[in-house]
């Protein structure tokens, strides 16, 4: 247990770094919303402003581990205080930005901060918290990511229609700064490897390098369709525009519930609560696939989407946490990259064959891809298990 942290003080930083994941995660979308606006005042391509999202993922995936490593000596009060000032200075300046340039300059510095943020903060917000909850803590610090798309990125758009897309960088900026003082108010300062979650409870270097492959196979499974299942709702179920919007809510909401029944399970049943969201999320994928075209059917498998994704990124979160090799800090920026990793590859492979092959077989690759990383995760599970056994065999 991290030292000087009182009961009422962990939650209070569980609510504080919640509401940074929030900020980081409406921050890297919302270019999707403000996208014509952005486009149109600095006189660049929609595809071009498109790149302030994938650009950002790339730099994510690049620079977490390498970040993770380079300051893992730092005490994390230091380092997460710096890190939202930042946050608040890149989004400050995205506000002034007159040119693309400097637009995109500052969604580089935020996207590092973001790394930076990934690498540390679980580690940090679960360490205060005892063994036995460690899990609900995973997924009520998940609740901030999870919100993000469903009220984030949406207020944030309207704030940029009625003041412009600047004034909702500007609101950004000054959340980063509230949030900034509230960690550098709540967080204790002793060094890294004093923390209660800086290393795996049962590290295991083999089924972590499982685990970093399933997120990816399944993360890419699911964005190969969510990155373009606007072109799916209208083509192959024939909703409208206008539906468009209560359709992602309907998800969001989805996601919300998916990260509060984890939540329940996370601690008891480690295992289980990794593989159910991906078979769910297979079931959905194929089915949009099938019965997609019946606008009911597309609505339930919507809403399994967006259930299935939201635990299963509280599930990988929560194991890394058990099966960390090492620093807790660098598995953590491992799971990071391999999240971004499968948004960028899923988004560009639902791109390429968006084109040629249309929005349907989108379903189908995702759910493929999800279905893989079902099988890796269960044959795992499956061969630990006879391990384990064995091993108590040999030793009673």
């Amino acid at each position: 247990m991290a030292p000087d942290v009182s009961p009422r003080r962990a939650r209070a930083m569980l609510v504080t770094l919640s509401l940074a994941a929030f900020a980081f995660v409406t921050t890297e979308l919302l270019p999707v919303g403000l996208l014509t606006h952005i486009a149109v005042d600095l006189d660049r391509s929609r595809s071009r402003v498109g790149l302030l999202v994938s650009g950002y993922a790339v730099v994510v995936v690049l620079a977490s581990v390498p970040l993770a490593r380079l300051t893992r000596r730092i005490p994390r009060r230091h380092l997460l205080g710096v890190t939202m000032v930042l946050f608040a200075a890149a989004n400050g300046t995205a506000a002034l930005a007159h040119t693309y340039t400097v637009l995109a300059g500052a969604r580089l510095v935020t996207a590092v901060a973001q790394a930076l943020f990934w690498s540390i903060a679980t580690a940090t917000v679960i360490g205060p918290f005892p063994l036995a909850v460690r899990g609900r803590v995973v997924a009520l610090f998940g609740a901030g990511v999870t919100l993000a798309p469903v009220l984030g990125v949406p207020l944030g758009t309207w704030i940029g229609q009625q003041a412009g897309w600047r004034a909702s960088f500007a609101a950004l900026a000054g959340i980063g700064l509230l949030i900034a003082t509230a960690v550098l108010g709540l967080l204790p300062t002793y060094p890294p490897e004093a923390g209660g979650a800086a290393r795996g409870t049962a590290p295991d270097r083999r089924r972590f390098g499982v685990l970093l492959t399933a997120t990816a196979l399944g993360i890419g499974g699911f964005m190969a369709l969510q990155t373009y299942i606007s072109p799916f709702l209208l083509d192959v179920s024939g909703f409208t525009d206008a539906a468009l919007t209560p359709l992602l809510f309907t998800a969001g909401v989805a996601a919300v519930v998916g990260t509060l029944f984890s939540a329940r399970t996370l601690d008891s049943r480690p295992i289980a609560s990794l593989l159910t969201p991906l078979g769910i999320g297979t079931a959905a994928l194929f089915g949009m696939y099938g019965l997609g075209a019946l606008r009911p059917g597309a609505v339930a498998f919507l809403a399994g989407l967006g259930l299935a994704y939201a635990a299963f990124a509280s599930a990988v979160q929560n194991r890394m946490l058990h099966l960390a090799p090492g620093s807790t800090d660098i598995a953590s920026a491992g799971v990071s990259t391999a999240f971004n990793v499968g948004i960028a590859g899923g988004s560009l492979l639902g791109g390429a064959l968006l084109p040629t092959s249309g929005a349907r077989v989108l379903a189908l690759v995702g759910g493929l891809l999800t279905l893989a990383a079902l099988l890796l995760l269960s044959q795992d599970a499956r061969t630990s298990t006879r391990s384990d056994r064995l091993q108590k065999m040999s030793t009673g």
